[in-house]
């Protein structure tokens, strides 16, 4: 776990952009769980305020996975009140390493559950916070009993070369 430096300037010009974009043509959204989707894919270039999120992030992941040549791929998970994020993980392709990042975080909106040999390991939203663990993992968002909306990315880094 992380916090990024300047996520204060940065997190509200992402949050726009996210909703400005999230139903755009530039969008497509996937994983329909419990009636609302989970995940929401805005193209790269529709959403130029990210860029700075993914150089800290794409740097952060050189200097876990020791590897300079990675691909990204991201995606935005908006949960409004009520809402959680079924158990999955990630291992779907050729993913090394995943991450989560987080735009907004009110009281309440549910704790990230990571599951690792038998063991649950909590890990509380806040913003600004960059949460990295193994692709294989399996994990969870608990529901969201705030009365707002919780707002993350989620990337995962592969080999450039894939």
């Amino acid at each position: 776990m992380a916090d990024l430096r300047g996520f204060e300037q940065l997190n509200p010009r992402i949050t726009a952009a996210f909703l400005r974009e999230r139903h755009g043509p530039a969008s497509r959204q996937s994983h329909l769980e419990s009636g609302r989707y989970e995940n929401t894919y805005i193209a790269r270039d529709a959403i130029p305020e990210i860029a700075p999120l993914c150089e800290a992030v794409v740097g952060a992941a050189r200097t876990i996975l020791r590897r300079e040549e990675l691909k990204l791929g991201f995606w935005f998970n908006a949960m409004g009140p009520g809402e959680r994020t079924a158990r999955h993980n990630h291992e779907e392709e050729d993913e090394l390493l995943s991450c989560v990042y987080y735009l907004q975080t009110p009281p309440g909106c549910g704790d990230l559950l990571v599951y690792e040999r038998g063991e649950v390991i909590r890990v509380q939203p806040r913003e600004g916070r960059c949460v990295f663990f193994p692709p294989k993992l399996a994990h969870e968002v608990e529901q969201n009993r705030s009365g707002k909306q919780r707002l993350s990315v989620a990337f995962n880094f592969g080999p450039a070369d894939a």
